[in-house]
């Protein structure tokens, strides 16, 4: 049986996990999403649309929402940057913005990656990387349940203007 001090503990250690180490800095929060975008041969579906399997050649778009301990959006003068790490070790630096181009109702960071032609079928594993302005990092990776992951699938892309 658990005791409840077991359990106490257990949720200081858990509740840690999310924060940067240096008072600075403070706790940081995340939110995120992965969304299909456009590319430079034309649109692949309907942009910014939920999605975790993406085929060779598609975009995907990371928009990830940083907050501090106040609820707070973390934007670009708050962080020393942020960056999207695939288990390949591929790093795509985020920037902080209003969105969506034009119509301006949000406001947070994103990246993209356009998947190569000759990249592997199968899951990649990633993660949200952000650095402090002191210099400390914190991690964020999604669920590890195969619709929360990145799925490059076999198919061709089918490009329209």
């Amino acid at each position: 049986m658990t005791s409840f001090k077991t359990l106490a503990i257990a949720a200081a250690v858990v509740a840690s996990l999310g924060t940067f180490g240096g008072a600075q800095a403070g706790e940081l929060f995340f939110e995120g999403d992965m969304v299909r975008g456009g590319t430079p041969d034309g649109a692949t579906g309907p942009g910014c649309v939920l999605a975790s399997q993406y085929m060779r050649q598609e975009h995907v778009v990371w928009r990830v929402r940083v907050l501090n301990a106040a609820g707070e959006n973390v934007d670009g003068e708050g962080l020393q940057s942020l960056v999207v790490r695939l288990s390949d070790g591929q790093e795509f630096p985020a920037r902080f913005g209003q969105h969506p181009r034009g119509k301006h109702t949000d406001a947070f960071w994103a990246t993209s990656w356009g998947i190569p032609a000759d990249y592997p079928t199968g899951t990649v594993t990633y993660k949200v990387i952000a650095t402090s302005l002191d210099g400390n990092t914190v991690e964020w990776e999604p669920f590890i349940v195969a619709p929360s992951q990145l799925t490059v699938i076999p198919g061709e892309v089918t490009f329209t203007k």
